[in-house]
């Protein structure tokens, strides 16, 4: 198994890359990929539910979305930038941020938006602040709600539109804290899962707040050196209860994105189970990993030498990954994420 960045790499033309997401939600194509027979078939994704089986459990995550991205000015009246990165515990309204220029936001600064202020605590690296804002709660919410905007993935090039707000969400989302789509859940529908359901798919859920370690590079070539950024996870006894129960019936455990595995991966047991639980994760999956819990895998496709790419290389093997990637962009998917996705079984 390769731990060099370079081999994770493949060739992918702009064009291919998912500027907005389809029409209808929903409305994307499937790759549905065979792990044990290494062979693909090109579906649309409401197919998947031919692929999915009675007492089979879907783990969705359901984080969501906060519109991270606050444009606002020093109090020398410069414009400034502020990335909502990661909430900090405690009963202040503290983040971890990015502020660009970041170089002329000093410790002891305040900046200033609409209705809202914050004030610049300490530099932690790498780009890295943490601001303590004048509103928590429910009316930091609200102020962020009014004034932000919606995070895009940086290689999507241009800025939040208002349509954004509703398409880079997943239907069930209901835990805000997030600042990048857990992608692979956009493509459900309300008719889709109630068509799951009355199959007899049970359906679960956790929430794993996306951060920006979502859009980090790898930078060194040994993938081994690589510090994921820990991101927050939570999944309740009730929803532990349904995945082992249905594990245990001899139900698969259907893994809806990325995250869903990072936090199922996290609370794994060596039985297959899960616990229940909730903290930081900083899990780093790359081949030879051994997945403890998901059985299959929904999932968008992801950037060359990326940490996603790994994590699916891991779960169906490097080498086929490639193989199938290469097969996509002859057949023309759509990338990213509002891209086309793949059920990996």
């Amino acid at each position: 198994m390769s731990t060099r960045l370079s081999d994770y790499d493949y060739e992918l033309p702009e064009n291919l890359i998912a500027k907005y997401p389809p029409a209808r939600r929903g409305d994307s194509r499937l790759l549905v990929v065979h792990r044990d027979t290494r062979s693909w078939e090109d579906r649309i994704f409401k197919d998947i539910i031919e692929y999915v089986n009675a007492g089979d459990v879907l783990v969705l995550n359901r984080t969501k979305v906060i519109p991270a991205r606050l444009v606002g000015k020093r109090v020398t009246g410069g414009k400034v930038e502020v990335l909502l990165h990661q909430r900090l515990d405690g009963p202040e309204e503290q983040w971890k941020v990015l502020v660009a220029p970041a170089r002329k936001a000093r410790e002891g600064e305040k900046l200033l938006f609409d209705g809202l202020q914050c004030k610049v605590l300490r530099d932690v690296g790498e780009g890295e602040k943490i601001v303590q804002f004048d509103k928590s709660g429910t009316a930091f919410m609200q102020a962020i709600e009014r004034i932000g905007a919606v995070p895009l993935p940086p290689y999507l090039h241009r800025p939040a539109e208002e349509s954004d707000k509703v398409r880079y969400q997943t239907i069930y989302a209901s835990e805000a804290g997030a600042v990048a789509a857990p992608t692979a859940g956009l493509h459900f529908t309300a008719e889709l899962l109630e068509q799951l359901k009355a199959k007899g798919v049970h359906i679960a859920y956790l929430t794993l707040h996306t951060g920006l370690g979502t859009f980090r590079p790898v930078d060194s070539e040994d993938i081994t050196q690589h510090k994921m950024h820990e991101e927050y996870f939570e999944l309740d006894e009730a929803n532990a209860t349904i995945i082992n129960s249905a594990k245990a019936r001899g139900g698969s455990c259907i893994a809806v994105g990325t995250t869903s595995v990072r936090a199922l991966e996290t609370l794994g047991l060596e039985d297959g189970c899960v616990r229940a639980g909730s903290g930081m994760s900083g899990i780093f999956i790359y081949p030879p990993y051994r997945f403890k819990v998901p059985d299959a895998i929904v999932t968008n496709f992801h950037l060359p030498r990326s940490t996603l790419l790994m994590m699916i290389s891991a779960f169906a093997g490097r080498e086929f990954v490639l193989e199938c990637y290469r097969h996509a962009v002859e057949a023309q998917y759509r990338f990213f994420s509002y891209g086309d996705a793949m059920l990996i079984l």
